[in-house]
């Protein structure tokens, strides 16, 4: 669970990013601050998935977690472009994951 949480978070740190990238003065400011925030969160939750889990699975795992995540958000928040081919990755990706946490138990 502290995983899926710490994945979540890395959503939430690019997306930061991305909305500071947007955004000027101290709107952006507010942005980066959430950057800082949610990376830091997100790095102490894998932290602590991490002394359950290996760490090659628990690092796999949230980094999937952000790769998916920050790909919806980009095509629902920043208007990217949905393709065949990022759905099938991503789609490959999410099945590889979920492949790697089965075996890892």
């Amino acid at each position: 669970m502290l995983l899926i949480i710490a994945g979540l978070f890395e959503v939430g740190f690019a997306t930061c990013l991305g909305k500071a990238k947007l955004s000027v003065g101290s709107v952006a400011a507010w942005w980066y601050v959430g950057f800082v925030v949610s990376l830091s969160i997100s790095m102490l939750l894998l932290m602590k998935a991490s002394e359950s889990i290996p760490i090659g699975t628990a690092y796999a795992v949230w980094t999937g977690i952000g790769a998916a995540g920050t790909v919806l958000v980009g095509i629902f928040l920043f208007k990217e472009p949905v393709t065949f081919w990022r759905i099938f990755f991503i789609t490959t990706l999410i099945a590889s994951i979920v492949g790697l946490k089965y075996v890892a138990n």
